[in-house]
């Protein structure tokens, strides 16, 4: 996209940092030369606006949800479950709830050649 002006950024160069611009992950200078440009050049304005709206929009829509307890604690297990097969570790119930843990330990070395 281009307005036809003329600018030390360009409008499409602009347009495709405008979400680092929002979310303030470009450095200073940087920072200062998108919003030079935004101060300059209503078309990229309003589209930086559409992007601000959206990015509200969403932030007030999608956050501050959290996972139900019972889901974190069964992705927990699974996690659990998930490294112990592959440190190949078995755990065994044993009488009123103790547990027995069986250890096997295999090493094996991958070499990278460049």
């Amino acid at each position: 996209m281009s307005c036809g002006n003329h600018h030390e950024t360009d409008c499409s160069e602009v347009l495709a940092e405008v979400w680092l611009f929002l979310d303030h992950e470009c450095d200073d200078a940087r920072r200062r030369l998108l919003s030079q440009h935004l101060d300059e050049c209503e078309p990229c304005l309003s589209e930086y606006g559409i992007d601000e709206k959206l990015k509200r929009l969403l932030a007030a829509k999608c956050g501050g949800e959290h996972a139900p307890p019972e889901l974190k604690d069964r992705l927990r297990q699974q996690i659990r479950v998930a490294v112990l097969e592959q440190a190949e570790v078995t755990v065994e119930e044993g009488p009123e709830g103790t547990r027995t843990t069986t250890v096997e330990v295999r090493s094996t070395r991958i070499e990278q050649t460049s």
